[in-house]
């Protein structure tokens, strides 16, 4: 006799029914069925779902990193920046070795006792050491009128010949040029009788506009680059020595790069191959005529 069951004829099993014990599903699978029945949203709809959240939390994450580096950046630009020391700062006998050692990257071919012939003498450089202030650009007058009262004093007279200054201020570029024009031309320095400041740069001006300017024109002082000025004084005779007193190197000052007039490799050739060795100034050093200053002006 066959017997049969409780289940209705037409009874069609559902999933979980039909499975035997050796094909149970995992229970984040059966967890998934239940919440897709109880939600009404298919497995498709809810891994979209869980996607979503994921990227907008990333996304947050990302905002939050974000604004902690902006505010890392902000504090660093409210921190002083510190510079090192300066090398204008030391006292002559550093001052004179370390203009040594840049002559001896410019004459690279030199052996050490033809160094020795165009080495600068210590006595000629000036001992600036007691200078307390601030050596920035706005506080220059006050340091010439303190520190070096000779050229003070020389700036305020009357020039007696065209194109002959008694300060020679060496600057790495154009736009230092005109800035230390500007301070050079303070009444303080100059006074009623002080002759005029050339500015001296090769941008906008030919060689030849310099040289008819320097020998029309009594000059006081004479700033200009190093490539300008070392071709005025070894390749015209416009640009006098007779009544240079002083030379004044722009050594500390750093451009965007945080370069020195000596830092950049031309600008430094020039310098000493140009300008310190032309033979009349290196002449005047030699014999002590003429003071070599180095200044920090920012």
């Amino acid at each position: 006799m066959q017997r049969g069951d409780d289940l209705e004829d037409d009874f069609v099993p559902d999933d979980l029914v039909a499975l035997s014990d050796e094909d149970e599903l995992p229970a984040e699978e059966i967890g998934e069925l239940f919440s897709a029945d109880e939600d009404g949203q298919d497995p498709a709809q809810s891994t979209q779902a869980r996607s979503a959240a994921a990227l907008q939390k990333k996304r947050k994450r990302r905002a939050k990193e974000k604004e902690r580096k902006l505010k890392k950046r902000k504090l660093a630009e409210t921190i002083e920046p510190v510079e090192p020391p300066s090398a204008a700062a030391q006292p002559p006998v550093l001052l004179a070795d370390y203009i040594s050692s840049m002559q001896a990257k410019s004459f690279s071919k030199m052996s050490g006792i033809e160094l020795s012939d165009v080495q600068i003498p210590e006595s000629s450089i000036a001992d600036t050491t007691a200078w307390a202030g601030s050596r920035n650009l706005d506080q220059l007058v006050d340091f010439i009128t303190k520190m070096l009262p000779t050229l003070r004093t020389r700036l305020g007279q009357r020039p007696k010949s065209t194109g002959a200054p008694t300060l020679l201020f060496i600057a790495g570029a154009a736009l230092r040029v005109a800035d230390v024009t500007r301070v050079l031309k303070d009444k303080q320095l100059r006074g009623e009788k002080g002759g005029d400041v050339a500015k001296l740069f090769a941008k906008h001006f030919k060689l030849e506009e310099h040289v008819a300017y320097l020998k029309r024109t009594k000059i006081a002082a004479a700033v200009g680059t190093p490539g300008r000025l070392g071709k005025l004084l070894c390749d015209t005779d416009a640009l006098s020595t007779t009544a240079l007193t002083h030379i004044i190197l722009d050594v500390s000052y750093r451009d965007m790069k945080k370069r020195t007039l000596l830092d950049i490799p031309e600008t430094r050739d020039e310098v000493v191959r140009t300008v310190l060795n032309a033979p009349k100034v290196f002449n005047g050093l030699k014999q002590g005529t003429i003071q070599r200053v180095c200044n920090r002006p920012l």
